[in-house]
């Protein structure tokens, strides 16, 4: 029988499916429910300093090959969200990884010291929020400094909680970042966060959502996520969490073998319902033994040796 279990930075998982933030909220229902239908660790929805409203609906819009959404990171903020954390941790089976976001390094030092207090197997840190205090604006996902300078803050206050920095594929120098990112302590990388794009109503004659941009998922991210994990795995040691457009179990292995150690899973939750995770290891196993693989390990790369 296949063996699915991975080590992603010190973490045992049984399976390499992660669900990924933003889909199911901070609930411990809710991810209990992920739990029960096969995910091998879940990350919450990302919490930031003070409570936000998001923006105005339309915030999600499903078109042929993908979803768009622009919800604006809503959430109660971290001091209100502490009690929930805690007790999704204390009530699943398997690993909870917080997720946060920021505006100034400053707060997400706050936000990262109030969520490791919480038990979380390992905090995100959403790298593709506007750095309001030092650049006007600029995403620290698309500055090689802004990465290292936020890494090596958050690490400072988490203790020994392993850190995982998520890239954005809208940045041209992404192994860069995340040679940055792991060169100031990161633990793990996330790639891809969501794609911006615009989709426009042509009988309406303006954008959907009402943000007008907003970051795309879905299969029609897919490649981009390949490609961003297929070019990191050539520059960094730390392992990849593979994101972006994954539904299947041949999706899954894809990322695998462009070498990641992990695979997370959220618009497929849309696609296929919430036991896309079950779905997904049970179609791995079964290509694993029709292919005589015994472990995720096996195939992790692979497509490397053989270009």
């Amino acid at each position: 029988m296949a063996n699915l279990s991975v080590n992603l930075a010190g973490i045992s998982l049984q399976n390499p499916t992660v669900l990924a933030s933003g889909i199911m909220g901070v609930s411990s229902s809710s991810l209990k429910f992920v739990e029960e239908n096969g995910a091998g660790a879940v990350t919450l929805k990302s919490i930031g300093p003070t409570e936000r409203p998001g923006h105005k609906n339309p915030t999600v819009f499903a078109w042929r090959e993908g979803i768009q959404n622009a919800v604006g990171l809503s959430n109660p903020g971290i001091e209100n969200s502490i009690e929930k954390i805690t007790t999704s941790v204390t009530q699943l089976d398997i690993p909870v990884f917080g997720s946060m976001f920021a505006d100034t390094i400053d707060n997400f030092k706050r936000v990262g010291e109030k969520m490791a207090s919480t038990g979380v197997a390992a905090i995100e840190v959403n790298l593709s929020c506007p750095n309001t205090e030092d650049d006007f604006g600029r995403m620290f996902a698309l500055d090689t400094k802004m990465t290292s300078d936020l890494i090596k803050a958050v690490k400072s206050v988490v203790g020994d909680i392993p850190i995982f920095a998520k890239l954005s594929a809208d940045s041209s120098e992404i192994v860069e970042v995340g040679k940055a990112a792991e060169a100031a302590g990161a633990d793990a990388i996330t790639a891809i966060n969501t794609i911006s794009g615009v989709v426009i109503d042509i009988n309406m004659k303006r954008p959907i959502l009402t943000n007008k941009v907003g970051g795309v998922s879905g299969p029609a991210i897919k490649p981009m996520g390949v490609r961003a994990v297929w070019n990191l795995y050539n520059s960094v040691k730390i392992p990849i969490i593979g994101t972006g457009g994954i539904n299947t179990g041949e999706d899954a292995i894809e990322y695998i073998m462009a070498g990641a150690t992990a695979i997370g899973i959220g618009s497929g939750v849309y696609y296929r319902g919430i036991d896309v995770f079950k779905k997904v290891t049970e179609e791995m196993s079964r290509f694993m033994e029709e292919n005589r693989y015994k472990s995720v390990e096996e195939m992790r790369g692979i497509a490397h040796k053989a270009s």
